[in-house]
């Protein structure tokens, strides 16, 4: 069995802060669960480029409103507490933070902690490494 606290995290390399979000990694590659689980906040009046190229990312809003955009078609869908979506598609877009947000996020394959998004948005593949 696994127990984590959020509190725990805060102030680890597995607490990775960018100009536009801040991810606390609770479940990684390493915990052999077949999926990571971040605590992410978006931040307030940004925006970011995103393309899980190599994951896919399921998204639960708990806190605050923001908008996701899909690149290629330019949906656009509104982000408020409640709100879940799932990557499933390897969709590029942008995620608009209107207020700071807060989002669980689960990853399949699992992140190794560290990763943040390259100039095109992708988190590198890991998911040969052992």
């Amino acid at each position: 069995m696994i127990v984590r606290y959020l509190e725990d995290r805060i102030g680890t390399p597995n607490d990775v802060d960018t100009p536009t979000w801040n991810s606390r990694r609770l479940l990684l590659k390493e915990d052999g669960v077949g999926f990571s689980f971040h605590d992410t906040r978006i931040k307030a009046g940004t925006e970011t480029m995103i393309w899980y190229k190599h994951h896919i990312e399921a998204v639960y809003c708990i806190e605050g409103v923001g908008e996701i955009e899909l690149i290629d078609t330019k949906e656009r869908f509104p982000i408020r507490e409640g709100m879940l979506y799932v990557l499933n598609g390897h969709e590029k877009h942008l995620l608009r933070g209107t207020t700071e947000m807060r989002m669980i996020c689960i990853f399949n394959p699992p992140c190794t902690g560290q990763e943040v998004h390259d100039e095109d948005g992708v988190y590198a593949d890991y998911s040969e490494i052992n």
